[in-house]
């Protein structure tokens, strides 16, 4: 089954050019299932980019999702243009009397920032809040990850001596775990940040759990115990070349930046950048919308954040 998208959204024709399965809203009117509803809180300046990368990912499963596009009201977006958020996007005020079986908060270049110090953080802690009785499960990405790893449990993040950039492998800590159900022993995964969160800080947190890491990455997956929060602190949904332009974009800006780690072929950024982490980041993002979404989220949404509001670990 199909993502389920507005018609008219730019990743349409993207993602039917890529031979991936996406349902018009007129097509999806004709059926008779109940969807799930994911909202998409889009924090990161290239918007377009990002909620095609992430609808991608969405998108191969056998479950029909609808995704309710957010941006926050407290800031204003530079790199979009206002008819696009107008037409595709909502705010936090037109959405908080719903309930959706899942949310997703991206990423945002302002990790060399306080938490509290960013322009939209009130608002952004006001929907962290409101998920609790109003989202079944909340996926982080990156800073959303480490913004809501800190708004929930308080664990810090740490400034790096250097921007941890390039892909990495991984290993999974907890094999048991339905998250990470038929990944490999040793994967890889994008990395892009100036910050990071320990691993010492989420082993001692009573309602918190490593699930994958990496000994020159960190930390990569977390969860809470209750499987109400997810935390992934790289960029699964990254494209092949997306590492490539961030790279591109910093030397233009006269910026003293290393290569991308074990990303171009032979460390020579001539050479054409390859996936290798793309079937991990689609099982990552199947698993989550499988196993603790639509697989315990309750059919009738005004459950969700109730007492019968099941979820499994």
């Amino acid at each position: 089954m199909p993502i389920r998208i507005p018609d008219s959204l730019p990743a349409t024709d993207i993602l039917e050019g890529e031979n991936i399965f996406v349902m018009t809203e007129h097509r999806a009117m004709h059926q008779d299932i109940r969807p799930l509803k994911v909202l998409l809180v889009n924090l990161m300046p290239t918007k377009i980019v990002t909620e095609t990368q992430i609808m991608r990912k969405l998108s191969n499963t056998p479950l029909q999702v609808e995704v309710e596009l957010v941006q926050t009201a407290s800031h204003v977006a530079k790199n979009v243009s206002e008819q696009h958020l107008e037409a595709f996007y909502t705010t936090f005020d037109q959405i908080k009397d719903q309930r959706f079986d899942g949310m997703i908060i991206t990423g945002a270049p302002v990790e060399l920032l306080d938490f509290e110090d960013v322009d939209y953080w009130d608002e952004l802690a006001a929907i962290m809040d409101w998920s609790a009785a109003n989202v079944h499960s909340t996926f982080h990405i990156c800073w959303g990850a480490q913004a809501g790893i800190y708004h929930h449990y308080g664990i810090p993040k740490y400034e790096l001596p250097e921007k941890l950039f390039g892909v990495f492998d991984h290993t999974v800590v907890k094999p048991s775990s339905p998250l990470v159900r038929g990944f490999d022993d040793t994967f890889r995964a994008p990395h892009s940040r100036f910050t990071e969160v320990r691993a010492a800080d989420i082993e001692a947190h009573p309602s918190l759990e490593l699930i994958a890491t990496s000994e020159e990455a960190g930390v990569y997956i977390a969860k809470s115990t209750d499987s109400r929060h997810f935390f992934v602190f790289g960029h699964p949904e990254y494209d092949a070349g997306t590492l490539q332009a961030e790279y591109e974009r910093d030397i233009a800006k006269g910026m003293d930046m290393a290569l991308p780690a074990h990303y171009f072929p032979n460390d020579d950024p001539a050479q054409q950048p390859r996936s290798t982490w793309r079937a991990h980041a689609q099982l990552l993002y199947t698993n989550w919308l499988n196993y603790y979404v639509y697989q315990t989220t309750p059919y009738d949404l005004d459950k969700v954040g109730s007492d019968d509001d099941g979820i499994q670990a």
